[in-house]
């Protein structure tokens, strides 16, 4: 087997000498150029014929020693391998004789015969770099030979001598630049200089998109870029185009959602910030607040963090993995913070991030306990409750595995506990303004009447025998007794509403909660529903999720008990105190501030400038004086767009140069300033009737 791998190194060896030639003859032309997209085009087909010869050797260099090889008996193929003992004997006398019957020279010779030199390909290289060089050379050429035509206005403008110098405001780190006419782009407050070598005659003037007229002389003329402004020199019209400062941007990378509960089992928590300006970030802060304690005994604790700079000035990436120690966050306790940051612009700007909540669970006895600070639907005996049906249910549950339990035992345990889902139930119903029949909670002492009463309608209907029921003997089923009697006589509307009808909640405690308050309140109810009806099937063991359920509905109130907030109220401004109790309203203006009304009339200049501008198509109508100031004020102030705004600019410099056609691009800026549905452009104040106007024909006096 080795002797095969031998022969096969040696005629793919010989293979790669026969077309190494081309390979290099071929980049020999791009070389010269040089061209190194025409030279990697190159490498890249040589490359794919590489490939092709290695597969046609590996495939066909046995053929071709039997075609040339008398010696090798046709059994050249024997020499990659042979799987019988008489094969490997041939392959054995194959390997004896190869040396003496193939010899380099000989070698050569076979692959000579089956790949060819290729100098063909060569010569069709030769004739594609020459062209690449001749199409890429002929502009050059042309280009000098060219006769003189007039000079463009670009180079006019250089060779008048005309030079804008821009410097860029110091905070910005940007160079001062110095450049021929053209699009020019600025940071804001960059102070421009058009300046005009010495000698120089001619209308030297510079027309602003905004109306200035800058007159540069021996000294340049200079203007500060606060606006993207048109400006044209001796006919030609530029754009010089002001890049406003972009604050701060604020990106809270952690934690991912704005309110987020930690895990009873978390020992910190982690906060990832992210802060990009396009110059520099002078401070950046992280403000934390603690809020500790429930209900009305809530405190808070401020606290401000610096953020660290980093080696970029526009960037900074802040994270770290707190501990609750460091926090000072006990169980209950909830943490407000979010991000200051300031850029260092002229004039400073000021972001701050949305306010995140980190928040960290209360033990369970903990939330029962500080439960008296919960909204007043859900009351610490409410809570109590649910939790006492999860756990009679549970035990039921496992006293019916561990023993075996009578019949009638587990009903009777099944409906006590229904009967106290369905108090708890119409306790919470009666918020959302559904049916409550508690009339014994306004007689009866708090919810133990109600609860009595209950006991008393579920056992209605059943069969007692003497002694089983020893409360009914002094309760009784009397409801004629003296005392009811008298309060029949005291309030006897009153008697027979709790007697014969059903309560319903009012519509301000239906309405007094928000929306999410109330789908919480009907998941609770929901829940209890079903688990009530689980129960009274005799299905506790089906009764335990909806309980739960409800057991989640109950404390997700109890959790949103405490909202922080920022200040947000208006504080109008503290009045004079030699003004007060003097009954003097001079220098008392009122903070509030005077709406605009949507028919509020426009400028006079304006309405006059766009009735002109809307005169005869011949363009007789003479424009009102003033005309360019009123359009350029109008513009600067009612079009934010930078694009619609150098738009207009340019449709008032031609209206200025004459163009009558142009007048009707103009009065749609205008119009487009005004806002959608404005009309009053074109019309007057004055409205006339048909009969006014029949009236005015007849020649009435």
């Amino acid at each position: 087997m080795h002797g095969g791998v031998e022969i096969t190194k040696r005629v793919w060896r010989a293979a790669q000498l026969r077309r190494l030639p081309l390979w290099i003859g071929g980049a020999l032309p791009w070389l010269a150029i040089p061209s190194g997209p025409g030279l990697l085009a190159w490498a890249g087909w040589c490359a794919l014929d590489w490939v092709k010869l290695r597969r046609r050797v590996t495939f066909e260099w046995t053929a071709w020693l039997d075609g040339a090889v008398p010696e090798m008996e046709d059994s050249a193929a024997l020499l990659e391998g042979a799987d019988s003992p008489i094969a490997r004997l041939q392959q054995q006398r194959l390997f004896d004789r190869l040396d003496a019957v193939i010899s380099p020279a000989q070698l050569r010779r076979i692959v000579r015969q089956h790949v060819s030199a290729g100098y063909p390909i060569i010569l069709v290289s030769a004739v594609l770099a020459g062209m690449v060089w001749y199409a890429t050379t002929r502009p050059s050429e042309a280009g000098s030979a060219a006769p003189a035509g007039p000079v463009s206005s670009a180079s006019a403008a250089t060779l008048a001598g005309l030079t804008i110098k821009l410097a860029p405001p110091a905070y910005t780190g940007i160079k001062a630049s110095e450049s021929g006419p053209g699009d020019l782009q600025a940071p804001e407050q960059t102070v421009v200089s058009w300046c005009l070598k010495d000698g120089t005659a001619g209308d030297n003037r510079i027309e602003l998109g905004n109306g200035e007229v800058l007159e540069p002389g021996k000294a340049c003329a200079r203007w500060t870029a606060t606006e993207s402004v048109v400006w044209r020199w001796r006919g030609q019209r530029h754009t010089l185009r002001v890049i406003p400062d972009q604050p701060p941007e604020i990106t809270v990378l952690a934690p991912t959602q704005m309110i987020q509960d930690l895990r009873e089992n978390a020992t910190g928590a982690a906060m990832a910030i992210r802060i990009r300006d396009d110059y520099a970030i002078r401070r950046a802060t992280l403000h934390m607040t603690l809020a500790r304690g429930s209900g009305e005994n809530v405190k808070f604790t401020d606290r401000e963090m610096p953020l660290p700079a980093s080696s970029d000035p526009k960037r900074r990436d802040w994270s770290k993995q707190w501990s609750l120690a460091e926090l000072e966050m006990e169980p209950g306790d909830e943490l407000y913070f979010f991000v200051r940051a300031t850029d260092n612009a002229g004039r400073p700007q000021t972001v701050q991030s949305p306010t995140y909540t980190v928040r960290r669970p209360a033990p369970e006895q903990e939330a029962e306990e500080e439960s008296a600070a919960m909204p007043s639907l859900v009351k610490p005996a409410s809570l109590r409750s649910q939790r006492q049906i999860i756990i009679d249910t549970e035990q039921l549950i496992a006293d019916m595995r561990g023993t075996k339990m009578a019949a009638d035992d587990v009903r009777d345990r099944s409906e006590r506990i229904a009967n106290d889902q369905a108090q708890l139930r119409r306790r919470y119903g009666q918020f959302l303004g559904e049916e409550s029949t508690l009339f014994a909670d306004n007689a009866g002492s708090g919810t133990g009447g109600a609860q009595q009463r209950d006991e008393h309608d579920d056992h209605e209907g059943h069969d007692h025998g003497p002694g089983e029921h020893p409360q009914e003997e002094s309760h009784g089923h009397d409801h004629g007794s003296p005392n009811t009697r008298k309060s029949a006589i005291v309030n006897e509307t009153q008697h027979i509403l709790e007697t014969y009808g059903h309560a319903h909640d009012e519509a301000e405690n239906a309405t007094m909660y928000d929306e999410g308050t109330k789908k919480v309140l009907r998941r609770a109810l929901v829940a209890m529903w079903d688990a009530e009806k689980s129960l009274r099937a005799i299905a506790p063991k089906t009764a335990l999720p909806p309980e739960h359920k409800a057991l989640e509905a109950i404390k997700e109130l109890q959790q949103a008990e405490r909202i922080y907030l920022h200040k947000t109220a208006f504080t109008p401004p503290p009045i004079k105190e030699e003004k007060r109790m003097t009954g003097e309203m001079a220098g008392a203006a009122s903070y509030r501030r005077e709406q605009a009304a949507d028919g509020s009339p426009l400028p006079e200049e304006l309405r006059a400038l766009v009735a002109a501008l809307s005169g005869a198509p011949s363009g007789d109508t003479a424009l009102p004086s003033l005309w360019m100031r009123t359009a350029n004020d109008w513009v600067r102030t009612r079009l934010k767009d930078d694009e619609q705004r150098l738009a207009a600019q340019r449709a008032i410099q031609d209206v200025a140069d004459g163009c009558i056609a142009c007048r009707p691009v103009l009065r749609a800026w205008l119009r487009t300033g005004a806002g959608e549905g404005r009309v009053l452009l074109q019309g007057s104040g004055k409205v006339e009737t048909p009969f006014a106007r029949q009236w005015r024909e007849a020649g009435a006096p």
